[in-house]
């Protein structure tokens, strides 16, 4: 499986600075209180968002790229010509879907 950068320079810049950042302040509030796990957690979550940062790939945005283009080749649910039947399951997504625009 060959792996692509999917985020960008300053993405990736921006994802280290916060996940250092959030890593040392759990650092030292674990110093404090060892037996606090949400501290853990967050300590987690920082440290994978630096390496997020220095491999220049996010699994998240992979699978809402993935999603987005299983959305527009329709295969996702919906019927082509835009009606809803039982047999599609999933109700209210068609092949045809206006991206959000809030402009």
């Amino acid at each position: 499986m060959k792996i692509t950068p999917n985020i960008g320079i300053l993405n990736a810049l921006i994802r280290i600075t916060v996940g250092l950042t959030l890593l040392s302040w759990c650092t030292a509030k674990l110093v404090k209180q060892p037996w606090r796990d949400s501290y853990l957690f967050v300590a987690l979550c920082a440290a994978m968002k630096v390496a997020e940062g220095i491999v220049r790939y996010c699994p998240m945005t992979a699978l809402i790229e993935k999603c987005q283009c299983m959305v527009d080749e329709g295969k996702l649910g919906g019927s082509v010509d835009g009606n809803i039947d039982a047999a599609d399951g999933v109700e209210g997504l068609t092949g045809d879907a206006m991206p959000y625009n809030p402009t």
